[in-house]
């Protein structure tokens, strides 16, 4: 399938500003191109982080730890079962932990409990005898898990960052995105949320005169050192990375600031292990790393078996206990990846190799589907045929399970409630964000709901946005493809909703030769200049001019560093 090449248009009077504030020409080009309108949102010290008394009911949850802390009581945090949800409960074990409070966690088991604070879990939590749960990246849809934990006489504090739906529970919500508040960065992971309400809790603790100066602390009695919450920034930067929320000028402040902290060797034991066992350089952090090889490796702890594995492996204080928890996770991650590949090969094999021209989605379901996987294998599916993709797993009970990965065109937990609202009782429940949702629907109602689900996205997406559109940042001179310039491209924060540079030239192609099974290296010329270049999953012959949209890459080997082009589309010229 043929793609789309786009420049993205940038203001050159914004451009020229950065330019004129110090900024590398370069890069003032590719920012101003990714929106950002002055040299202030370039800023990564953390003074400019936003508020957090802009965060509604930040400072009520505060005060209600803050109690809790003082009182001794018993706080149980509720955490999700993702890479976000995991460093986000290790952020409030740590940091509730050295302000003093009495702190345990509980994730709820992917296959046995469902997602979030159930009903069941509240009564867990009762039989611990708990005065407080805390939910991390979760809580938003609980309504029924709140009203038993309350019945039960437990209060809870729900800090979280999904979309919420019309009815929340009645308790202290700490989320950027529910109705009323104001804060500006709606993109927080659910590992910000906690950090900033950290943040609030240090203040309120602070004003109260809980801690104390002494260097001798050694009982709470003798008054507490204050923490520096800056500790936490690893974890920080890794759960907004993995979680895949875009990097607003806020978020890039918490990656940039976690990656440095990286970078320079402070960082957990449990990441520092993480980088070893996928061997990659932690003194080269980069947030490619936090998101393809950290972030699932973390994950396959909540896709496969628990996720207090995962959750274990960052509170670890020492290098040996990290070490052995990360090979676990390392094993469990290969794991998952031959399971991923046996059931994509499934789901490819049930669908035709072209999709119909009118199809607009893609549903996929087979009885021996693992429920941890159907996500990544959802993400698979949409890459290959550039279509919203759901994909379903046994949940029991004649329920399936289903995880949906989107374009760039739906907003997905969006068409699911749109499914909803015309057939009620199809769908059991659903929650996600733009690009990923989930929901579950019984066994026998799939073939309907993926008549309901063509259907409506039919109704919500053009031609255009079927077709995959590359953006780039337009052709690089062959003068500025330099080895220099992709390293000081790498050292500053890329990600979702801030694009990695790529850029789109033709190019010459001098020789080419296979790479394994499925890639090719090339050699491309252009302006009188060679340039190594990886085509990957490319088995083709590749002609003798291209057009390509390219990144360029330091590519490290054997202790020596080249530049490299990854070649991310092509189409002969």
């Amino acid at each position: 399938m043929s793609a789309k090449i786009q420049t993205r248009p940038f203001n050159p009077n914004i451009c020229q500003s950065l330019i004129e504030a110090g900024t590398d020409p370069l890069l003032a080009r590719l920012c101003a191109a990714r929106d950002v309108a002055s040299p202030a949102e370039l800023d990564d010290k953390l003074a400019a982080l936003l508020p957090y008394q802009s965060l509604k009911n930040c400072t009520a949850a505060a005060a209600r730890l803050a109690d809790a802390v003082q009182r001794r009581e018993k706080i149980l945090i509720v955490a999700d079962y993702d890479a976000d949800g995991a460093t986000a409960c290790t952020v409030g074990m740590k940091g509730l932990g050295a302000m003093g409070a009495t702190v345990d966690f509980l994730v709820p088991n992917r296959f046995e409990h469902g997602y979030g604070l159930t009903p069941e879990l509240s009564e867990t939590a009762a039989a611990r005898n708990v005065d407080l749960i805390l939910t991390v990246d979760n809580g938003i849809a609980s309504l029924a898990g709140v009203a038993r934990a309350q019945a039960l006489g437990i209060d809870v504090v729900i800090t979280d960052h999904h979309l919420p739906a019309e009815r929340t529970p009645d308790c202290i919500i700490v989320n950027p995105n529910q109705a009323g508040c104001t804060f500006a960065g709606k993109s927080l992971a659910g590992v910000g949320v906690i950090f900033y309400v950290l943040v609030a809790l240090r203040a309120e603790l602070r004003r109260r005169g809980w801690f104390k100066p002494s260097e001798h602390a050694h009982s709470v009695s003798d008054g507490l050192p204050e923490p520096n919450l800056g500790e936490l920034l690893d974890l920080v930067a890794l759960g907004t990375v993995a979680d895949v929320v875009p990097l607003d000028h806020n978020n890039r402040i918490l990656v940039s600031q976690g990656l440095k902290r990286m970078r320079s060797g402070k960082m957990r034991p449990g990441i520092r292990a993480l980088f070893e066992v996928a061997r990659r350089d932690w003194r080269k952090a980069q947030p490619f790393d936090m998101g393809f090889a950290l972030g699932p490796r973390i994950n396959a702890a909540g896709r496969l078996d628990d996720m207090s594995v995962g959750i274990a492996c960052l509170l670890a204080e020492s290098d040996a206990e990290a070490q052995t928890l990360a090979a676990r996770l390392n094993g469990l991650n290969i794991e998952r990846r031959e399971i991923e590949q046996s059931m994509l090969q499934d789901a490819l094999d049930a669908c035709p190799a072209a999709l119909p021209p009118g199809q607009t989605t893609l549903v996929a379901y087979r009885s021996d589907f693992h429920q941890g996987v159907i996500g990544i294998v959802a993400g698979r599916l949409k890459e290959r045929f550039y279509r919203p993709a759901i994909v379903f797993a046994p949940a029991g009970n004649g329920e399936v399970r289903g995880s949906g990965r989107s374009i760039a065109g739906l907003h997905l937990r969006d068409a699911l409630d749109l499914v909803s609202k015309r057939h009620p009782d199809l769908i059991l429940k659903f929650g996600g964000h733009a690009m990923a949702a989930g929901l579950s629907i019984r066994e026998h109602d799939i073939d309907a709901f993926q008549t309901a689900f063509e259907n409506v996205v039919r109704g919500l997406v053009c031609e255009d946005d079927l077709s995959q559109t590359y953006l780039t940042d337009g052709s690089l001179p062959a003068a500025e493809l330099t080895l220099e310039q992709a390293q000081n491209l790498a050292r500053h924060v890329w990600g979702q909703g801030f694009a990695p540079p790529s850029f789109t030239d033709e190019f010459a192609v001098v020789r080419q030769q296979p790479m394994g099974v499925n890639h090719k290296k090339a050699w491309l010329q252009k302006e009188g200049r060679e340039f190594e270049a990886m085509f990957w999953r490319c088995t083709e012959e590749i002609p003798a001019r291209v057009r390509t949209v390219y990144r360029p890459v330091a590519n490290e080997w054997r202790n020596h560093t080249e530049l490299q082009l990854y070649i991310d589309y092509w189409e002969a010229a």
